[in-house]
């Protein structure tokens, strides 16, 4: 059996990609188990087994080494955003005054703590961080912007985009050398 080494990021904020990373060994088997969970993270295992060819043990131990080394973080479940009251999402651009690892590790742990920040992404380009926020209606959008953003000394700069669709792909992409991307 042909495997493939991966390295999977164990940390909160990117540091200088040494101690942080654990390497894993994943065959043809564990990228069968990750596409089939990311299509839907609550298949029943027996089923997962049944879909990639192997035993329920082989694909309970394979689930659980994959959880274990990082390459599986979490199971989540798609919201409808009506349903919690949320009526408009916001992808908001934000431009650093200065760009010290200081002020980075500053502003990425205060994003933890904001209810409206779905994700955000550190960037290169003009911009340094996309936030995507949902919010119950453009006044909340407004002065959620106005004060979360605006008040930190870190932000120097911001642009709202309103989202008007969202969709997520379940399939997953492998870019691995030798590896199916099927």
């Amino acid at each position: 059996m042909e495997t493939r080494t991966v390295l999977v990021y164990q940390g909160m904020i990117p540091n200088i990609i040494s101690k942080r990373l654990q390497s894993m060994h994943l065959d043809r088997i564990d990228f069968a188990i990750l596409r089939e969970l990311r299509k839907n993270a609550r298949l029943p295992n027996k089923t997962l087994a049944e879909r990639i060819g192997v035993a329920p043990s082989t694909a309970l131990e394979r689930v659980r080494r994959l959880r274990e080394g990082g390459a599986i973080q979490g199971f989540h479940a798609e919201i409808q955003p009506r349903s919690v009251g949320i009526g408009l999402q916001a992808m908001i651009s934000v431009r650093l005054a200065r760009h010290a690892r200081a002020d980075l590790d500053a502003f990425h742990t205060y994003l933890l703590t904001l209810r409206e920040v779905l994700s955000f992404y550190h960037v290169a380009g003009v911009n340094d961080y996309l936030v995507h926020v949902a919010v119950h209606d453009s006044d909340h959008l407004r002065d959620f912007a106005l004060d979360a953003f605006t008040t930190r000394p870190e932000v120097a700069h911001i642009e709202t985009s309103l989202i008007f669709n969202f969709y997520r792909n379940a399939d997953l992409p492998v870019y691995l050398e030798g590896e199916e991307n099927g």
